[in-house]
């Protein structure tokens, strides 16, 4: 498949990016009071001129532990053959996670960065192809795919020859598909309602969504009660009726304090609710399906689960009625295609979280893989976009009609704008260069941040 079998990873280099967005409360929810949306940028170099690029998402502090973590794994990489990974990216996918020292350092951090690994090698060999990821993933067959995959801890809860029957069953419907979705792709839905933004300020960034089409939209809840209600209630109000409306809480409860939120949520016909307990309480997921088995809504969750494991325990289970993947949590695309056919075969809506800087660019390929060549339809997914930080990278995304534009460039699209990288590089970038150390990394501490009026 490749066009070029002799490209070497040459060298690395691990960008701190960091955006001062506390200073407007974007991103704002219950724990994140004031973040500022970062991320670990992964430039792999060839010696044909290719980069392979990905990114690792963050709030601001911990970025560098996550550029450290990248930096270290490289050593494994440079040196080696794209086709060597492309013959087998189960290889060194297990050569990071399986590492003999590192890995009793188990998910989180560790996982995150060999991800990043792993995902700027998938983006190498797209752009080796001329494909833009999600097209590299629909022409594999559904033996590489399920080769991809590690089963030693989910064939439980999915087979390999269940993996591959379910991809089969697909391809004959895999190029209508492609071609329904070679422009609009995946519809997209946006958090308008942060947590430390005004009503007024929600109420613009609904009215200018709305103007682009969109008609599903998210609010953050969880502190105060009788203040969420009438948030929820504004919120409602304000899109109509007719619109999707979530909620999302951020882990913020035990289970039985959301059992008293979450039964006062039922009058505002709300699609679901986000993670409303910690992101790995699986039993207190099952207790809450239950126990709201009656309502519109269902629970949605996955974010921050940092592993397939997770997944499994949530979806075989009946825990979670959306699966809400993360494009860089999990150890990169053979962990996210080990989640989408597990979700698959359990009948639950794969609905990717996005937002920070680059996410979208990454997640939309997963929403068109899903939505072509895995549930093959597009008839109960959202995928997560967000307003702001579009124009880090030179390809942004594109919206028409409350749907992401099918991508069209090479890998992932993840190609920053080099005025970004010097602005925004930390500690010495433009915008951090003169800041006051307080409101910097892990000295920037905050108190409870009230909703404003």
């Amino acid at each position: 498949m490749m066009h070029d079998v002799s490209i070497k990873i040459t060298s690395a280099e691990v960008i701190d990016l960091r955006v001062p967005t506390s200073d407007k409360m974007l991103g704002s929810d219950p724990f994140h009071k004031c973040p500022d949306y970062s991320s670990a940028l992964l430039h792999l170099e060839t010696d044909c001129g290719l980069r392979g690029v990905s990114v690792v998402f963050t709030v601001g502090a911990g970025t560098d532990w996550l550029c450290y973590g990248i930096r270290d794994l490289c050593q494994l990489v440079v040196g080696s053959s794209l086709m060597d990974f492309a013959n087998s990216p189960i290889t060194l996918y297990r050569r990071l996670i399986d590492h003999h020292q590192l890995r009793w350092l188990h998910d989180g951090v560790f996982r995150m960065a060999a991800g990043a690994i792993l995902n700027a090698m998938w983006d190498l060999w797209a752009k080796s192809l001329n494909k833009p990821l999600w097209k590299l993933l629909v022409d594999l067959s559904p033996e590489f795919i399920a080769d991809c995959i590690d089963w030693r801890n989910i064939s439980d809860a999915l087979t390999r020859d269940e993996a591959i029957a379910i991809l089969a069953d697909r391809r004959p419907t895999v190029a209508t598909r492609e071609s329904a979705m070679a422009t609009m792709g995946p519809k997209a839905y946006c958090t308008a309602g942060w947590l430390g933004l005004s009503d007024a300020e929600i109420l613009d960034t609904i009215r200018k969504l709305q103007t682009e089409g969109f008609d599903s939209f998210k609010l953050k809840v969880g502190q105060d009660l009788d203040q969420d209600i009438e948030r929820i209630r504004f919120m409602r109000d304000a899109i109509g009726p007719d619109c999707n409306l979530m909620v999302d809480a951020n882990q913020y409860w035990g289970v039985d304090e959301a059992k008293r939120h979450v039964e006062r949520y039922r009058p505002f016909g709300l699609k679901w609710i986000e993670e409303p307990i910690a992101r790995d309480d699986v039993l207190g997921y099952l207790e809450l399906a239950e126990s709201f088995a009656d309502a519109e809504f269902g629970f949605a969750c996955g974010e921050q689960a940092a592993s397939p494991v997770i997944f499994k325990q949530l979806l075989k289970s009946g825990a979670i009625q959306y699966c809400q993947i993360d494009a860089v949590r999990v150890a990169g695309v053979n962990d996210v295609m080990a989640i989408i056919l597990m979700a698959a075969k359990y009948g639950v809506p794969v609905c990717p979280h996005g937002g920070g800087i680059a996410l979208c660019n990454l997640i939309q390929h997963y929403g068109l893989w899903d939505q072509i060549a895995v549930a093959g339809h597009s008839d109960t997914q959202l995928v997560e976009y967000i307003d702001f930080l579009q124009d880090a990278v030179a390809d942004p995304i594109g919206v028409k009609g409350g749907c992401y534009l099918t991508p069209t460039v090479p890998g992932w699209g993840l190609e920053f704008r080099k005025e970004f990288i010097q602005q925004h590089r930390y500690p010495d970038g433009h915008v951090w260069k003169h800041r006051d150390k307080e409101r910097m990394g892990t000295a920037f501490e905050v108190a409870e941040v009230g909703v404003s009026k």
